[in-house]
This record gives structure tokens, sequence and C-alpha cells, in this order.
């Protein structure tokens, strides 16, 4: 029958027997199994709270059934409904993989004379590859997952959301709002996919909800699971050490184990050895190559080397880390101590470096960073140099080897070994804009009374502040950022503040895009317009819809506005925006991988420097947004974009 595709089922050969025949061959020792006799024509159908209305011709799907094996070990289906029926269960919501043994369940329940319960058949969760999850796509128990850094709450809120939402684009709960929002009845029918990204993503916002005090402990945990602290560790030092390392990391954690990941990164120094060890092409080899940093880091190595150059101060090395009312900071932008602390002492030589060396900007804090702490990127300079002091003291609770301490002494050592080994056309800075400005308007040489004029006109007029000095962050050339087209708007049928988009963006395909869009425009006032898409963000589910990119909006302060960033009409479907100043040709001017804009936190960093002019146009530090065909615009003045 199965290679005709008939369900196999028993052939009913003592469906009818004799009574007596069958009491014999029981007395005489035969093996026997019970069976469910199934009525003839029994037809069973229930209500399912996913899949609607399911039925079942019993008699042609499983016949006669199993009921207790030769064994006298009762089936499974056998003991589920006889568990139900005595636990009194109202309501059973299983995978539906279960459907069909709902059909036998049900027939014994009818037997027993007790009522079915309600039941809900949720769909298989998948791995990303599109396939039944299981051990191969990773963690594959509970515990696993706490190893990893996940929290409990995070972990329930992300599960809930898999194959259900309450009908808005809210997407975090607390145990005790999903307890009041859920409802069986908002269970979707079709597959979710196990999504590591997005759980990361509702453990980090889990985590920006909780004060640091409240998941110390955890960190302490994962230090300890990487051997970070020494055994028998004095209480008042580690807690000094974990306090440092949670708040440091704070605001970029995605699992409570980023911390300890982020403090082994901080301790150790990955300033290659010589400058010919630099990768071709990455941001660091260029930014040396500008002649800067080698100026700046001898000057460091100076300063260092007589005693002048600041360090943390060793009876508060939590000074960076704490406010004015001792409360921890997170946000990295936030200097901490007083007027007297490091921080501060830090923050004047860097003033006072910048004075010196006449530069400012990217072209101090890059070089500065990368010779203290051998990365082009990461927290504030004084929070990192104050957690490697801790880490440094004579009577440390690190564990140096475990967490890869390299000393304010090595690095200094290592250096000086790097400066030495950098070409001499790199150790200057490059003078051609102050040869531009040395010459007049006709391309000759300035005479000196021209230079005097220059110079004092550039004396009397006002300083004006660039957006971007002191801007650590990712280049705006990290985000593809494209002009495209709304084809179609639709109603997210799940989610009451959603609206669904497919969008050209110049692609083979146009791109489905979730927005948030709902409660501020209409789908007609949307179709048909052109628009700016940040295309490189990894595709993501909103509310079960397959979202790959975010529309670019302009608000006001409250986000109580909120109107679509204006394109030029002439500007071409699929080409990438660019501001003034920033490299977007090249290797270099390549935007970020997905995978890397998402893992880097590269949109949340530019973010807050994407805002509109007093005049409503959009503009990243104060440049404009372009496209070949001019400058974006908004009608909101003085906003932000995101």
């Amino acid at each position: 029958m199965e290679a005709e595709g008939i369900p196999p089922r028993y052939d009913g050969t003592w469906r009818d027997a004799d009574p007596d025949l069958v009491k014999a061959k029981i007395e005489a020792g035969d093996p026997y199994t019970v069976r469910f006799k199934v009525p003839a024509g029994a037809r069973v159908v229930i209500d399912d709270a996913v899949r609607g209305t399911v039925s079942w011709d019993a008699e042609a799907t499983v016949g006669d059934f199993i009921l207790l094996r030769s064994s006298g070990v009762p089936v499974y289906n056998f003991c589920v409904a006889v568990d139900d029926a005595s636990m009194g269960i109202t309501t059973v919501i299983r995978a539906e993989e279960h459907l069909t043994n709902t059909l036998r369940q049900g027939l014994i329940l009818d037997a027993l004379g007790a009522p079915r319960p309600r039941y809900a058949h949720c769909s298989l969760i998948l791995g990303e590859d599109k396939q039944k999850l299981s051990k191969r796509h990773g963690a594959t128990s509970c515990n696993q997952f706490r190893l990893d850094g996940f929290l409990p709450d995070a972990m329930i809120n992300y599960l809930a959301l898999l194959g259900w939402n309450d009908g808005t684009d809210n997407e975090i709960f607390t145990r005790e709002e999903l307890i009041e929002a859920f409802d069986i009845d908002r269970i979707v029918k079709s597959p979710s996919v196990f999504d590591m990204d997005k759980l990361k993503w509702v453990n980090s916002q889990h985590l920006k909800r909780m004060e640091v005090e409240e998941i110390l402990d955890l960190v302490e945990e994962q230090l300890g699971f990487m051997g970070m602290i020494k055994e028998g560790a004095n209480e008042a030092k580690k807690n000094e050490f974990v306090f440092a390392t949670t708040a440091l990391a704070k605001q970029m954690m995605e699992t409570l184990q980023d911390a300890a990941t982020n403090a082994k990164t901080v301790l150790g120094y990955n300033l290659p050895a010589t400058f010919a060890d630099l990768e071709d092409g990455s941001e660091a080899k260029e930014m040396v190559k500008q002649g800067n940093f080698y100026g700046i880091a001898m000057k460091i190595i100076e300063m260092y080397e007589s005693g002048s150059f600041p360090m943390p101060d060793s009876s508060n090395l939590l000074a960076a880390f704490m406010d004015g009312s001792n409360k921890a900071i997170v946000e990295d932008t936030q200097v901490g101590g007083d007027e007297a602390s490091y921080p501060h002492a830090y923050k004047a030589t860097m003033k006072s470096v910048a004075k010196e060396m006449k530069v400012k900007g990217k072209n101090l804090f890059h070089p500065v960073r990368l010779a203290l702490t051998g990365e082009m990127s990461g927290q504030d300079v004084t929070k990192q140099m104050s957690l490697l002091a801790l880490a440094s003291e004579d009577d440390t609770v690190v564990n140096a080897e475990a967490a890869g301490v390299v000393t304010i002494e090595a690095r200094m050592e290592k250096l000086k070994g790097f400066c030495d080994s950098i070409p001499e056309e790199f150790r200057a800075s490059k003078q051609a804009s102050d040869d531009a400005t040395n010459k007049s308007t006709d391309g000759k040489k300035k005479s000196k009374g021209e230079e005097e004029s220059s110079a004092a006109a550039t004396a009397a007029a006002p300083a004006v502040a660039d957006p971007l000095d002191g801007y650590e962050g990712p280049p705006i050339s990290a985000l593809d950022i494209r002009v495209g087209r709304i084809n179609k708007v639709w109603v997210h049928p799940e989610a009451d503040k959603l609206f669904c988009e497919e969008i050209d963006v110049g692609e083979d395909e146009p791109r489905q895009i979730a927005s948030g869009l709902r409660p501020y425009m209409n789908a007609e006032d949307l179709e048909g317009r052109m628009v700016l898409v940040l295309c490189n963000l990894k595709a993501r589910n909103l509310a079960g819809f397959p979202s790959h990119g975010m529309v670019l909006c302009a608000s006001n302060e409250d986000h109580s506005v909120v109107k679509l960033v204006s394109v030029p009409v002439e500007a071409k479907i699929g080409e990438r925006v660019t501001v003034p100043g920033f490299n977007f040709e090249g290797e270099e001017g390549a935007p970020f991988a997905e995978n890397k804009v998402g893992k880097k936190k590269v949109f949340e960093k530019i973010a807050p420097f994407l805002q509109t002019s007093e005049y409503g146009v959009p503009t990243f530090g104060g440049r404009p947004l372009l496209t070949s065909a001019g400058v974006c615009t908004s009608p909101i003045n003085k906003g932000s974009v995101s």
C-alpha cells in the first residue's frame, strides 16, 4: 500500500473474530495486541486555532490502531489522551508534526466520553537554510545559550516571536507583558526561521533596559567562563574590574559574552610589529600613509617616557566609568570623573597636542587611538586605558595570560618599533592643502602682502566648529544608501503599524521592505514615491514579513512628525547617495558588508550625525546627502534622519 501512496493500516484480520477463539488464543499464551475498533465511516473534525478546520476519514487513514502493545506497554497516543482527560487539559499547543496524532487521540477521548481540548498546531521552526531546526544549526541546550551569554527573558521573548506577534510592530516584551499580550489566535501558520542575529538583537534590547548593577553577576560569570579572573581573587578588586568591564561594554553588548570578549580585545594590543605588516588597503595603513600618525605617536612616546602623558590615577581607577554622582556611565561620549580626574587631564592633553601638532578631528584621534589601543575603532580611550590599568596592577585579579594583557609599558616599546619601520615618505603630514592655501587665485605663490592679508582675514573670521570634530565612528561611505522608487504598498496583515513595500533600488529584483510608516502616512501617498533606502542591512523578519533594507525618513525631536526624505526627480534609481568630503570610490569607499554593518553597529554609530539642517537638508555632520541630480531635502528643519 505504501508504494501506492496509501497509508499503512491494519488489515482487520481479528477485527470481527469469534470471541471464543480470541479467548482461547490468549489462554494459550499467544502474543496479542489491544486495538481501537474504529467505527465504520467515522470522521474526526477539529477547529485548529492555527490551521482552521482539519478533518480525517478515520477508517481510511489509520484503521484499527494499537492501544496496548504485545509487551503490555500502552502506546503514546493512548497515554496522552488518557492524561489529557484525567488532568482536564483545555488547550494543547504543539508542533505540526503532531497533527496526525490528533486523529487517534480524538477517537480515544470520544470513546472515553471526555471533552476534546482546543488544538493549536504550530509550524516547525526552521534553520536559516530553511531546513528543519536540528543540532547541526548550533546550540542544542538551554545551558548552551546561557554559556553564550543570552538572558532568560530575552530567550523567552524571542521564542514567543517565532510564529506570533501582538499586532503591532513591538518586538520587545517582558515576561509579564507577554502574558498580558499573548493571544492564541495570533499564531501564524507560516513556518518561522530561527535567526541568530535577530536573537542577539532581542537580547541586546533587554540588556539596554537593564542597569549596569543588574548584570554584574552575569558578566562576572562570563569572565569566569573565559578564565579571565584569578581563583580566590580579592572580592573588592574583582568587583571593580567586573564593574569597569560591564560599564565599558554596556551600550555595544548583544550578549553578556560580549563584555568578556570586549575586555579581552581592550586588554590586548594588535598593532603589528612593522608598517609592512599592516594589511594593504586597510584603514589603518591608509591612515598611517597620510603622515600624521608618525609625529603623533612619537609625541606620545616622548610624553610617556618623560612622565607628562596622563595615565589613570591608581587611587581612583573607576573615575572614567563614573559621573559626578558616582553613577555608572554607559554612554561612550560621556566623560567620567571631575575636573581633576584622569579623563579630564587626558582631554586637556589632547587639546594641547592638537594645537602643537596643528591637527584636529579624525586626523588626531585616529592616530592616538591606534597608538594607544592598537585598533582603529572602539570605545572611549580613557575608559580603555583605565580597564588596562585595573588589569596591570601588581595585585590585579585578572589572569594576564588568559586575558591577553599587554601593559602600557609593553605597548610603548612595540609602538617604538612600529614607528621605526614607517618609511620616511609617510613620516610627515601631507602639505597639499597648505600649498594650495599659499597660492593666489591665478595659481602663483602669494606675495608676502597677500599672505599677511589672508592671515588677517582668517584671524578675523570667527571659528566655526566642525560637527565631525571628535567623531571617531565609521565613515558615512560604510552605508549603502541608494535612490529607490516604491512600486507597491500594502498593509501588513499581522502588524497594525507596518506597511509592506516593494521598492526598486536598481537590482534585478525589487526589494521587499517593512516600515513603521503606517501611523504617519497613507499607502496612496507612498506608491510611486522616490525615496532613500539603506540597502546594506541584513534581511530579517518583521512580524513574519521578510524585510531587506530601511527607508530613510526625517522626523522632529519627539518623533511625532515623520516625513520621507525627498529625492531630486532627475536622480537615477539605484544610484548611491554621496556626501562631500568622503571617498565613495574604489575599495576604500565601498560600503561595508551586511554582516559587518550589523555586528559593528555601524548605523547606530553614524545615526546621531544624520540630521536635517535649519533649511531641511538631510546631512551627515553638516554635509548634505547628494545624488547626481542634486541635494536631497525634507520638510522638517533641525530634525533627525533615520
